[in-house]
């Protein structure tokens, strides 16, 4: 006589790093396993795009303890493709901690592609710790290539990270420099070899940073003042509303990328950490790296 099928969940989290873990082929492997042991699958909880650093910004992972610890769960497993699709947590106890609560629940975990059994048996123990802590320092090698990889660019004077200041605008171009194309915000390359470098934007945003320098410097008026001033002439501000602030326009009146200067590395985020200053020695800098809107003697003129 056959045993009865039993109810299960799966998870899913898609990220970048390689095709093996596309949402398509998690979801495959895990129904093959499914079928092969009588699971039956019931709910699925998704984590499309995201980071496995930590808990916040992964609702999925987020409603599946939710529904496990508050006893609404209808499934007695929980398909996961694999160790490091649970997270890649730089804490491995973190990760060890959310699969206790769907253990303390009653709800067994189960990696459908890694060697070992998910049992509770010693060695089953030793090797999900030990699959944990790979997963965790996969992504600290990867930050730090990542990092290396974008300081080289910077270096070069490509433009890498933050999206572009106010006046200025992204622009793709070949890997000789030739122009290929505006990219709006949140546009990627679309070829690995194709690089991103800033450039002049639109002509109203750049006569706009022009009348702040010189208010500034011949009027001598200071950021609220100068608030007041392009509030009244109804002009948007970078955030694309009405609202100006005293720091929009301190960031402005600082920002040496109007001078065509490349400054990368003045704050960092690493491995989803708090962002941080960092010390201008650290800083990666390359003067030169495109047209500015300012030019050296009024930019040093607002600075003094």
């Amino acid at each position: 006589m056959k045993e009865p099928k039993k109810y299960a969940a799966q998870y899913i989290r898609m990220s970048t790093d390689l095709q093996r873990y596309s949402t398509a082929n998690q979801m495959q492997k895990i129904h093959e396993y499914a079928s092969s042991h009588q699971l039956t699958i019931i709910k699925t909880y998704l984590d499309e795009g995201k980071s496995g650093l930590r808990l916040s910004g992964r609702s999925g992972l987020q409603q599946l303890l939710a529904d496990v610890v508050s006893g609404l769960a209808e499934f007695e497993i929980i398909l996961v493709y694999d160790v490091s699709r649970w997270g890649r947590f730089q804490d491995s106890d973190e990760s060890a901690h959310y699969e206790f609560l769907c253990r303390k629940a009653g709800k067994q975990v189960i990696y459908c592609e890694e060697i070992f059994t998910n049992d509770g048996s010693p060695i089953a123990n030793i090797i999900k710790g030990l699959k944990r802590a790979m997963a965790g320092e996969y992504s600290r090698e990867l930050s730090e290539k990542v990092f290396y990889g974008q300081a080289n660019l910077a270096r070069l004077g490509w433009h890498v990270g933050a999206p572009s200041p106010y006046g200025l605008r992204r622009v793709m171009v070949d890997p000789s420099g030739n122009f290929r194309g505006q990219m709006e915000r949140g546009q990627r390359k679309s070829l690995q070899s194709d690089k991103v470098i800033l450039a002049p934007g639109p002509h109203d945003e750049i006569k706009v940073i022009r009348m702040i320098f010189n208010w500034f410097i011949s009027e001598k008026i200071y950021y609220e003042t100068i608030v007041k001033r392009l509030s009244s002439m109804k002009i948007a501000s970078p955030s694309g509303t009405k609202k100006w602030t005293k720091l929009i326009i301190k960031n402005i009146l600082s920002n040496e990328k109007y001078l065509g200067t490349m400054i990368y590395n003045r704050t960092s985020e690493r491995l989803s950490s708090p962002k941080k200053k960092n010390p201008e020695k650290d800083w990666i800098t390359k003067k030169n790296a495109f047209e500015p809107i300012i030019s050296q003697e009024i930019f040093l003129l607002a600075r003094q």
